[in-house]
């Protein structure tokens, strides 16, 4: 866990592969994701897609949380599911990095905030579903996306005392609406803690006591996101920072017996004829999983990992 005074948190990039054409491979990430973390207190650290999970879990050593963005659709095939024809996919190699990286995440209990396809993706990982397009799958729902209109929008409703009724409490709540694919079945461990009023799921969080994770359908990075949506990232934030203040209280109490037990034995050492009333020191190790290679390496035309920022 880094030590700075604010928080660091890592940002998966976006991927385009090389083009038939001269075009090169890029790595990409739109200025709202970072821009919204250095506004809610945070420092971003933009990640490239690695492909070896030892560079995953060194980059991960340095963080305090991650924040996985959308993009384009996940694939449904590695779930176990048939391609619907609606479907735009995302770049192979990203896929790949993300579900590496989610996994690494999930093992080590990193606080996670997924956006979008990264919701979506964090859902899937852990056992739940895909409404793979939402017009012939819940031919009743509202429209989720309005290609003439990029502002489209839809109010939300949450659940009391959630994470997302701490962020708008009882304001009215209208989020944009950018997406075709909604979850279906939520991922054991989580609860569905923001709809739309047709029932799609738009916000999830975990109710286990040693994992801060959410996610959002909406985009609260976007330009069409308003300033409430910004809160979210202030939760994040917060979220880290009381789990850090958490587990610093929790170490507290085994200091104190170490130090006590150091006075005893020194006391004990001065007087050999007195017999001690104290049990000898505990000993305390902790033990360390040596990670094991589960990436796939893909063949790319581009031959370096380095990222190429664009800004669109």
């Amino acid at each position: 866990m880094a030590s700075t005074t604010k928080p660091l948190i890592g940002i998966n990039a976006d991927f385009k592969p090389s083009q038939k054409t001269s075009a090169p491979a890029i790595s990409f990430l739109f200025s709202g994701y970072y821009d919204s973390v250095l506004k809610a207190g945070g420092v971003p650290i933009i990640i490239p897609p690695y492909q070896e999970v030892s560079e995953i879990d060194q980059v991960l050593d340095l963080l305090d949380g991650i924040i996985m963005v959308g993009g384009a659709d996940l694939d449904p095939r590695n779930d176990g599911f048939m391609l619907h024809p609606s479907i735009r996919l995302m770049a192979e190699r990203r896929e790949q990095f993300d579900r590496a990286l989610f996994a690494r995440v999930y093992e080590r209990r990193l606080p996670f905030f997924g956006i979008g396809a990264g919701m979506q993706l964090m859902n899937v990982a852990l056992g739940g579903t895909l409404f793979l397009h939402i017009p012939e799958d819940l031919n009743k729902a509202l429209p989720h996306r309005d290609a003439m209109d990029p502002f489209h929008r839809h109010s939300l409703i949450v659940e009391k005392n959630s994470l997302f009724d701490h962020v708008y409490g009882d304001n009215e709540i209208r989020v944009n609406s950018i997406h075709h694919m909604a979850i279906d079945d939520v991922a054991p461990g989580f609860l569905a803690t923001a709809k739309c009023p047709d029932f799609v799921i738009e916000g999830i969080e975990s109710i286990s006591d040693d994992w801060f994770a959410f996610g959002t359908q909406f985009h609260p990075e976007a330009a069409s996101a308003t300033a409430l949506d910004q809160k979210i990232f202030h939760e994040f934030i917060r979220g880290i920072l009381k789990q850090k203040t958490k587990k610093s209280v929790a170490q507290e109490p085994r200091t104190r017996c170490s130090n006590q037990q150091k006075v005893e034995n020194e006391s004990e050492s001065a007087n050999v004829f007195e017999t001690s009333l104290f049990a000898t020191d505990a000993e305390f190790c902790e033990s360390f999983k040596t990670p094991t290679p589960l990436f796939c390496d893909e063949k790319t035309s581009d031959s370096s990992l380095m990222a190429t920022v664009v800004e669109f």
